[in-house]
């Protein structure tokens, strides 16, 4: 992965991080940049950014958090619409933190999908379209 790309995949990650950037900035700016998407391990900690020929680059961030054995849907989405209209209070740590208290372990970003795939410790998973997606 050349500089180039790494630079961006951090901006991103740290502009999530921060509050500087919302979801849609970070898919434009990776999407522009010639990513494929990116993986969140909230039990390792770690983010993996994909370019399409199958390179990548992975960062490890504070989000190494316990996971809840059960999945629960409703507060998965209930943190995904927070994160969708940036409720008051939203930061996306604290969207970590709850997904993980209802039993998400992380979760697959696919630019060219146009969704998310969030997915349980035992294999429970949720597919969230990105706005104006459809089912393809």
């Amino acid at each position: 992965m050349d500089s180039i790309h790494r630079d961006l995949a951090q901006a991103c990650l740290s502009g999530a991080e921060t509050g500087a950037m919302t979801f849609p900035e970070i898919v434009g700016a990776l999407t522009e940049g010639g990513f494929d998407g990116y993986a969140v391990d909230l039990r390792r900690g770690a983010t993996v950014y994909y370019l399409p020929d199958g390179d990548h680059i992975e960062f490890r961030t504070d989000h190494l958090l316990a996971v809840a054995e059960a999945f629960d849907l409703d507060v998965v989405r209930q943190a995904i619409r927070e994160a969708q209209t940036l409720a008051d209070g939203y930061s996306y740590p604290g969207f970590c933190r709850k997904v993980a208290g209802a039993g998400c372990a992380g979760y697959m970003v696919s630019f060219p999908g146009r969704r998310v795939l969030y997915y349980g410790r035992t294999g429970e998973t949720h597919t969230e379209h990105f706005p104006g997606a459809s089912d393809r």
